[in-house]
């Protein structure tokens, strides 16, 4: 999960030479959307097929459910789903691509990485979690590790600016859909609720970004192009996940958040090898403050953390 997501920056990053970045995040999020429905459908196949025991009627539930779960499905659900999908995946790509496209990966995985302190900031305000002294410093360390990124421009510094303050409007949509997520999550199969939420926001994205889509020239896509678009929608939409949420059941979830803290050294060094960005001493620095914030902030909190959507 850590080297797909990882490496994930490069991939998309390089793949933006040839295709517009927000027609190349509509391939790739409608790959991304049919895959999970397609799995959705064969669980549920499967959970129709499956042999009652002892009363217990799965498979007439499966194929009252796509979350392939037990829970009845309520007007609340679906008004959550579809506020999940408007921020979780419709607006939080929409920043998401636009900031990667506007920064440097350097940048654009560091400020990912201070998620979990603006998720422990709003979960506080909502009174849903006490932040303690601790936390707060967390919090302070990494907004400053990310001050000292975003400081060092260079001569692209409004650019940079502009990409590194939407991709923090990024962060805070996937904040704002992981604290709803949580009801749904426990409900429903993590699985369904993801792929559901992604397939309303994705229709709501391509029918956002539909100009830039018909104003490509898909003719000129090369083949290493669309490899990008096929492996981050396979892999970073799908099988990531899929590894993830495989490990917070084996694992825990917070034992599993200590690698999602990784991802940004693997994305820097995909990007130095791979890119040729520049990792002065002041963005090393910058990362650690960064790392050090997130990890103070997830002292004592046993909650479900869902990763970041790369």
């Amino acid at each position: 999960m850590t080297l797909i997501w990882g490496t994930n920056y490069s991939i998309v990053k390089h793949a933006f030479t040839e295709m517009d970045p927000q027609a190349f995040n509509a391939a790739r999020m409608l790959i991304g959307s049919i895959v999970f429905l397609a799995i959705i459908y064969a669980l549920q196949w499967k959970w129709a097929r499956a042999p009652e025991k002892d009363g217990d009627d799965r498979g007439r539930k499966a194929i009252a459910s796509i979350f392939h779960s037990p829970a009845p499905i309520t007007r609340r659900d679906w008004l959550g789903l579809i506020g999940l999908g408007i921020v979780g995946h419709f607006l939080y790509q929409y920043f998401f691509i636009g900031g990667l496209a506007a920064t440097s990966v350097a940048n654009s995985s560091l400020i990912l990485a201070a998620t979990p302190v603006v998720i422990a900031l709003m979960t506080a305000a909502l009174g849903q979690e006490r932040v303690n002294a601790l936390h707060w410093l967390g919090a302070a360390l990494s907004m400053g590790g990310i001050y000292l990124v975003v400081a060092e421009g260079g001569s692209d510094a409004v650019g940079s600016l502009r990409g590194d303050l939407t991709m923090f409007a990024a962060v805070c949509c996937w904040a704002i859909y992981t604290i709803g997520a949580r009801a749904l999550m426990v409900r429903h199969s993590p699985v369904g609720v993801t792929g559901v939420s992604m397939t309303i926001g994705t229709v709501l994205y391509v029918t956002a970004v539909l100009p830039h889509l018909t104003r490509l020239d898909w003719s000129t896509v090369g083949v290493g192009a669309w490899v990008a678009v096929v492996y981050s929608a396979l892999f970073a939409l799908c099988v990531a996940y899929t590894i993830w949420y495989a490990a917070v059941r084996a694992i825990g979830s917070a034992r599993t958040a200590v690698y999602s803290n990784l991802v940004p050294l693997v994305a820097l060094g995909t990007a130095v090898v791979a890119l040729g960005e520049s990792l002065s001493a002041l963005k090393i620095a910058g990362a650690a403050a960064v790392l050090v914030g997130v990890a103070l902030t997830r002292v004592g909190r046993t909650k479900l953390a869902i990763p970041a959507e790369e």
